[in-house]
């Protein structure tokens, strides 16, 4: 199949770095004479008719934006039958040959219920704070996530130190705990909790009372928002301690601001072998980078659950702790 014309969306969280991805697909896209489109809104633009036609000033000052300019929304109506059809003839309309998706493992989903549903190609680029594409090692934003969060703890623990206080930060993560780990880690903290791992909340406060007696002053517990709520944790610990516990939820801003060098240069190496592999032929996978190379994985892998080493991770923290 010969592909003349693509359309780009952002479908599902946002993540900083989503905008370079645009950028680099737009005008890698045009010097390839390709006819490139912008679908606002997800897979909603499909199923209304959402789309812009792209040129080169199209996406001019935004690689250092985050968020997404084609904007991005949940959209449950797209996994029905009647969604999907809509979507199909928006696609049909436009003469639009393939589909190029930015987005994580649900826009993924979609587009492979898509393709086998109406056999619609298309080609993902994995941009997501959760870092959850199964099969590659980094997704755009995530880099600028993380240090996001990590800045914050970072300030959090020098009040924490000079109040002695104990501190729960809540972070992102419904179904993975990596965010979580990753800068517990990176923070220098002293508890993680997790979905992926169960815990005691008294055998924590154990921990804490212990060390309170050692004479340490502070502790940071970071905890995903899939495994509790932080004011609930901090009220538990503050009843079975007595020690003063504050929370604190991070919540979107680790999904704002703007994309560190990190995402903006992953991001503008995918979006040049999307399109490569889009020419080669190559249709239905993601492209991601795999032990410091670029690879293209089929969409049915990228959305298998991603395995990570939770119980090494949480051991080096306990350890260094």
């Amino acid at each position: 199949m010969e592909i003349k014309k693509i359309a780009i969306i952002t479908a599902g969280g946002d993540a900083p770095g989503m905008n370079a991805a645009i950028r680099g697909v737009v005008r890698y896209g045009l010097a390839k004479k390709l006819e490139v489109m912008g679908v606002f809104r997800g897979w909603w633009g499909l199923i209304n008719e959402e789309l812009k036609s792209f040129d080169h000033r199209s996406v001019s000052g935004i690689i250092n934006q985050g968020g997404t300019i084609l904007k991005t929304a949940r959209c449950p109506e797209f996994f029905t039958e009647e969604g999907k059809q809509r979507a199909f003839n928006t696609v049909k309309k436009y003469g639009i040959d393939a589909l190029v998706v930015i987005g994580g493992n649900g826009s993924f989903g979609a587009a492979h219920a898509f393709y086998k549903s109406h056999g619609i190609p298309s080609m993902g680029i994995p941009a997501s704070i959760d870092n959850d594409i199964n099969g590659i090692d980094e997704t755009i934003g995530w880099d600028t996530a993380i240090n996001t969060a990590l800045n914050a703890i970072d300030n959090i623990r020098d009040t924490a130190t000079s109040m002695e206080r104990v501190f729960v930060v809540e972070v992102m993560g419904r179904d993975c705990g990596l965010i979580a780990l990753t800068v517990a880690l990176a923070g220098g903290c002293e508890e993680v909790l997790i979905p992926e791992r169960k815990f005691s909340i008294e055998n924590i406060c154990h921990e804490i009372v212990n060390g309170n007696l050692r004479g340490k002053i502070s502790w940071i517990l970071v905890v995903a928002e899939g495994t509790g709520k932080a004011e609930d944790i901090s009220r538990q610990i503050t009843e079975l301690t007595t020690l003063e516990t504050r929370q604190v939820v991070l919540g979107h801003i680790q999904r704002g601001g703007r994309p560190t060098a990190a995402s903006r240069e992953l991001a503008l190496r995918l979006s040049k072998e999307s399109i490569d592999c889009l020419l080669a032929g190559q249709i239905n996978k993601v492209v991601g980078l795999c032990c410091n190379k670029i690879v293209a994985i089929p969409l049915e892998t990228a959305i298998q659950k991603k395995e990570i080493d939770v119980e090494g991770m949480y051991h080096l923290i306990k350890t260094l702790t």
